[in-house]
């Protein structure tokens, strides 16, 4: 397979292009500075995903594409992902996993908003929450095969395997979850599409 990272110098996005290496696959990873870069990809492209250019060079011959863009405070995200949807259509490209948050997760207070807007989380500061909403909203309107894994807590940590999942929800009582097992579930995830269209929490 052919596999397109963004976002591949990030904590989850090295990892994961990391275990698509060690599987055999083809990974471009598509990044502002290589130098970043924890490992050698099978190819690299340097540039900006504000740029539509840019993203539709990146995702042409790819099978699979993977975001795990952040938000660090910038609309990039949001910014982002119209071009990646829109060169995916072009390219007949159907399959995306993208990292979310798990404050775009259903509430279990009250179920008719997400996390975030119940206050089921305890931050205060929900800008990064509202950018992925926004990506959660725009994917939900296509008809492509896309899941969204929404971490809880996220402290470095190597994959265990041993952690839970729910479509739509967070685990009940999940508090965190490692960035490795977060990165072994996405490229589980990205392989097997056990949740297409769907958001997935994850959490110990």
């Amino acid at each position: 397979m052919n596999i397109i990272i963004f976002g591949a110098t990030g904590r989850v996005g090295s990892l994961v292009m990391q275990r698509a290496l060690d599987e055999g696959h083809a990974v471009t990873a598509f990044v502002r500075d290589a130098s970043r870069l924890k490992q050698q990809p099978t190819k690299q492209m340097i540039g900006d995903v504000r740029v539509k250019e840019d993203v539709f060079q990146a995702i042409e011959g790819a099978d699979l594409v993977v975001s795990a863009l952040g938000t660090d405070k910038t609309t990039t995200l949001t910014e982002a992902i119209p071009s990646i949807i829109e060169a995916m259509k072009q390219f007949g490209v159907k399959r995306i996993v993208t990292v979310g948050t798990a404050g775009i997760l259903q509430s279990r207070t009250d179920p008719s908003k997400v996390r975030y807007e119940a206050g089921d989380s305890n931050r205060k500061l929900t800008f990064a929450a509202e950018e992925h909403h926004r990506v959660y909203n725009q994917l939900k309107a296509t008809s492509l095969d896309w899941t969204i894994v929404c971490p809880t807590y996220l402290p470095d940590g190597e994959a265990t395997g041993k952690y839970r999942v729910e479509r739509d929800y967070l685990p009940v009582d999940g508090k965190m979850i490692s960035v490795g097992d977060t990165a072994q579930f996405v490229y589980d995830e990205l392989m097997n599409q056990k949740f297409n269209q769907s958001r997935v929490g994850i959490a110990y």
